[in-house]
């Protein structure tokens, strides 16, 4: 708490509700209750900014501890609600777990979600291409041979 920042006090609602707002509106308001609570407002996209920054930080905190274990192998049961990580081997886990961390940082680093938010969707989208068996192979097998042949651009024929 900076030397500026006001602790408002219940009474204070009554005939100090705007500046109480205003503080509310610009980063926090403090108030303190009778019995020496204190509460705090807040906007709500920082409530849900530091809500997800929470969860994410739970969650890849569990999945290191089980990626730390020489044993571990990633089912349903131990992913929990990462289960959608399922088609991923360890190795691949691990990456996660690396982007995740740094896309938490970022994110709270930002004031923003959109850096989780775009880290989980292109780790979801991918999960959902390596759970069809046909793409799996596709995307997994590694050596196959393109023979790709470079072609000129189409020409085009003067009008009449």
């Amino acid at each position: 708490m900076s030397s500026g920042d006001v602790i408002f006090q219940s009474t204070d609602l009554a005939q100090r509700r705007t500046e109480f707002l205003e503080a509310a509106r610009s980063g926090m308001a403090r108030l303190r209750d009778k019995d020496g609570t204190s509460l705090v407002m807040v906007p709500e996209s920082h409530l849900q900014l530091l809500l997800e920054l929470r969860k994410w930080s739970s969650v890849s905190t569990r999945l290191e501890r089980y990626l730390s274990r020489p044993d571990f192998k990633p089912t349903v049961q131990s992913l929990g609600d990462l289960a959608w990580l399922r088609v991923f081997d360890c190795e691949d886990l691990r990456e996660f777990a690396d982007e995740l961390n740094d896309a938490i940082i970022a994110a709270d680093s930002d004031n923003d979600l959109a850096v989780l938010e775009q880290c989980l969707h292109a780790w979801k989208a991918t999960a959902r291409q390596l759970e069809d068996p046909l793409r799996r192979s596709v995307l997994l097998t590694r050596g196959i041979a393109l023979d790709l042949v470079e072609i000129d651009p189409p020409s085009v024929s003067p009008e009449v």
